[in-house]
């Protein structure tokens, strides 16, 4: 395995060369997180349809058990688990939309990504940034589990545990575990763990900080210490669960799904399970005794247990929500963690708004309200008043407010709007909205895909890695 190794060896390096005005070490992150030998273990896979561009280019890559959809080139890079989706790239034609200009794509863009590892992690969306229209690339990065690169380009960057960068080009950066950030563009910044930072210049800058001595209890990852604490074991409690999903090869699935819904064949669903028209449930998704209501979506990395979604929900990527129930149009944010419990059920209102990586973890019923701004870390009512706020109220706002960690100066509307556009995008483009025979999106689109498995050498000295694959039509 001197080849593997050798890969390795020069991830860091780059990494490190990147990182080294912040004074940055990657190394005693990622020493021992995932030893080599697991990385033969795992085929990776790959999906084809008619309504995806397919051009696939691996080049001196390990690829363990991920898997890649549209156009994506993968060189000189460790992925382990990860999904790479391409179905939402912009296509030759297209005319991008940027502060007043109205750009025109030239070709199809491509996902790429180079000299990188990326463990557990998801690459989705498309390039927001407009000097790179149709290269969506990701280098010299490092990506820890369970992160979240959405439409955010990096260079030289290091994410930590369910981190998330979201429609953000990012350059030498260091983003703390379970932080997010969705601020436009972003260089040499050391982003601390539990922060939400949602910004666009000129018009509104939203930032909170989970305090960090409770942060600690769900998500704990240090120099040389593997990642630890209840997300961790929340996720780890159903690995066992995807096993089966992944060995056998012809599953019969049992739960009925509507003509006009999409339950992967990746994701894992455990009766009693309710799948109404319109509902997209994406690979590596969990569900147990769940009711998911017309065009809701559960997203990669989503888990849904023993709760009740009454449709047009965007679960958004990597988000658990366990005994619970949401009214109708409730959004919850990338990695949040809602908790209720079986004597302490969760309600949350219709059009709510739940901010990525929010936690609320019950021991008591607890009831939002509809149309309700929700953030923080919330364990009682008491908490919820100091960590919400009507969407009517926010939209008022012209100037600046202060709630207990959370801190926000700028127009509120236009934070709401931002919000509440992106919502009705991700609906759309989920297919929320078909109406029989036009408005398709993943959930009728993604019925038909063929899965395609790779394996790379099993031994001698190229052990683990790839060989030089090309895919085209």
């Amino acid at each position: 395995m001197k080849e593997i190794q050798k890969l390795y060896d020069r991830i860091i390096q780059r990494a490190n060369i990147n990182l080294r005005e912040l004074e940055f070490d990657v190394n005693p992150y990622v020493q021992n997180v995932i030893p080599f030998e697991q990385m033969i273990k795992f085929y990776a896979f790959f999906g084809i349809s008619p309504h995806h561009r397919l051009n696939f280019q691996f080049k001196n890559s390990n690829l363990a058990g991920s898997y890649f959809l549209g156009q994506c080139r993968i060189t000189n890079s460790l992925l382990y688990k990860s999904d790479i989706r391409g179905d939402e790239l912009k296509r030759a034609g297209d005319l991008f939309e940027y502060q007043g200009f109205e750009i025109p794509v030239s070709r199809d863009e491509e996902i790429e990504i180079t000299d990188s590892l990326l463990i557990k992690t998801l690459v989705h969306n498309f390039s927001h940034d407009p000097e790179t229209l149709e290269e969506f690339f990701i280098k010299d990065t490092i990506s820890m589990n369970y992160a979240n690169i959405h439409g955010a380009p990096s260079d030289g960057c290091f994410l930590g545990s369910f981190a998330t960068v979201d429609l953000t080009t990012m350059r030498d950066s260091v983003i703390g575990n379970f932080a997010y950030v969705q601020a436009g563009e972003i260089s040499h910044l050391d982003i601390a763990p539990g922060t939400v930072w949602v910004r666009v210049p000129g018009e509104f800058n939203f930032i909170y900080t989970h305090p960090q001595e409770e942060l600690n209890h769900y998500i704990y990852f240090k120099a040389g210490i593997a990642p630890q604490g209840q997300l961790i074991d929340f996720v780890e409690d159903r690995k066992e669960a995807f096993q089966r999903v992944f060995d056998v090869v012809n599953i019969e699935q049992s739960i009925p799904v509507p003509s006009s819904a999409s339950l992967d064949r990746y994701a894992v669903s455990k009766s009693p399970i309710h799948i109404g028209e319109n509902v997209l449930v994406s690979q590596r998704a969990f569900l147990q005794n769940a009711w998911l209501g017309k065009g809701a979506n559960a997203q990669e990395n989503c888990y849904i247990i023993n709760s009740r979604l009454e449709g047009c929900n965007v679960t958004a990527h990597g988000a658990k929500i366990i005994e619970a129930d949401m009214g109708t149009n409730v959004f919850v944010g990338f990695n949040s963690f809602l908790k209720g419990g079986p004597d302490s059920r969760l309600t949350i209102g219709k059009d709510s708004i739940v901010m990525p990586h929010t936690i609320i973890d019950i021991k008591e019923p607890l009831e939002i309200p509809a149309g309700s701004l929700v953030w923080g870390m919330i364990k009682s009512a008491k908490d919820l008043k100091n960590h919400s706020i009507s969407i009517e109220k926010f939209s008022k706002i012209n100037g600046g407010l202060s709630m207990g960690n959370m801190f926000f100066e700028g127009d509120g509307a236009s934070f709401i709007a931002g919000f509440q556009d992106r919502i009705h995008h991700i609906l759309e483009a989920n297919g929320a909205f078909f109406n029989g025979s036009d408005k398709k999106g993943h959930a009728q689109k993604n019925q038909y895909i063929s899965f395609n498995t790779l394996q790379p050498y099993p031994e001698g000295p190229r052990k683990g890695l790839y060989p030089t694959i090309v895919i085209k039509p």
